[in-house]
Formats: structure tokens, sequence, C-alpha cells
């Protein structure tokens, strides 16, 4: 169907899409987990009620989310270009992908741990358990399943926002179906590029839904 150097650059293109999206991923959770956790406990409901703290916290969280992600990533091309030394290629990509996943795991943390059931955790400090170790073997542990499930969802959404970023040169498959699929009118290319996205999508996803259920105590 495609000669030899069409389907080296969409190996590539596809190495350069998991780079972005898993390497992403795993800085939004550095980021977007404390953050989750923080938003949790100082929540009006938390372990430890905080309204100066949540509200700002919120606010951030809001405002982030609320830009399209195309718009912050020509928003944070200065900022990309200080820390990476360009602005466009897939480790550039890793910036802003980071900037906006960030804010989408941190609600998703957030939400884990709310769903976990006020009796353990009132349970846990009757006897005695700290901020720390309620947060660290009670609301952590008790959300596991769910916070897993919320990998899955991230991992999907950072790799559609990793597509978007062809638009300005952000490198990967959706950098190819823009120059290909759009600009030079190669309807193909530009459909195999849709297939390999959603099967990369379908294969993250599969995964981590079954480590979930596996992890899911209430399945025992």
């Amino acid at each position: 169907m495609f000669d030899e150097t069409i389907r080296a650059m969409l190996l590539e293109g596809t190495w350069a899409t998991l780079y972005m999206t898993l390497i992403s991923t795993l800085f939004g959770y550095i980021i977007g987990l404390p953050l989750g956790i923080v938003l949790a406990v100082t929540d009006k409901e938390g372990i430890r009620p905080n309204a100066v703290v949540y509200k700002i916290l919120d606010f951030i969280v809001n405002l982030t989310r609320s830009i399209p992600f195309l718009i912050l990533l020509i928003l944070v091309m200065p900022l990309t270009k200080a820390i990476v030394g360009q602005s466009y290629g897939s480790t550039a990509t890793i910036v802003p992908l980071t900037i906006a996943a960030a804010p989408f795991i941190g609600r998703m943390v957030e939400s884990s741990l709310k769903e976990v059931d006020q009796g353990v955790v009132e349970a846990a400090q009757s006897m005695g358990a700290g901020t720390f170790t309620v947060i660290w073997r009670v609301l952590l542990v008790e959300a596991r399943t769910s916070l897993l499930v919320g990998v899955t969802i991230a991992i999907g959404t950072i790799l559609g926002y990793s597509a978007m970023a062809g638009v300005v040169g952000g490198g990967g498959l959706g950098d190819i179906a823009i120059r290909y699929g759009y600009y030079r009118y190669e309807t193909e290319i530009m459909i195999v590029t849709i297939v390999i996205l959603v099967i990369l999508v379908q294969i993250l996803q599969g995964f981590g839904m079954m480590l979930s259920q596996k992890l899911d105590r209430r399945r025992a």
C-alpha cells in the first residue's frame, strides 16, 4: 500500500506519539496527583478543610482546563522554548501536554478520593491515624481501582491532545496527518494515522481496565 519511506515515517510517528503521551502522563501525575490529594483533603468535607487553599487551587484548575489545548499550546511556546530549547517537535510538545494534563488529572484524583467511604476514613482517624497515614494507607488504597481507571482515561485524553499538536509541528501521528493528509490531500495516509491512533487508545485503555479489574478488591 505504501512504500518503505512512508511505512518508516508512520512507525516513527507512532513511537513519537507514544513517547509524548506516556511521558506527559507521567509528568502530569507527578503534578496532578498531589494537586488532587490537596483538593480532596482541603475540601469542606475533607479530612483537613481549608477554604482558602481549596478555592485557590480550584480556580487554577478550572482556569487551566477552560483553555482549549491548541490555544494553550501557542500560549506556552515561550515557556516551552525556555525549557527544551525549541517550541516544536515531540519533546517540546511534552511541556504543553503536561500543563494541560495536570489539572485534568488533579480533578480526577480529587473525584476518586471523594468516593472513598467516609466510614473507613473515620475509623482510621478514631484509631489515631494522622493526616498523612489516612491519605497514604486509606484514601489512596481504597481509591486505587478508581485511580487506575483514571489513568486510562488520562492516557486516552493526552493521546488525543498529542494528535492536535500536529497543527503546529508537534510531531507524531498528528503531525503526519496534517502534513500529508491535509496539506497534500493524501487521504490514505490520514486514514491510516487515524486507525493507528484508535488502535493505540484501545490497547492502552484495554490494558488499564484489565489491570484495574485485577486490583479491584470488591471482585475478590
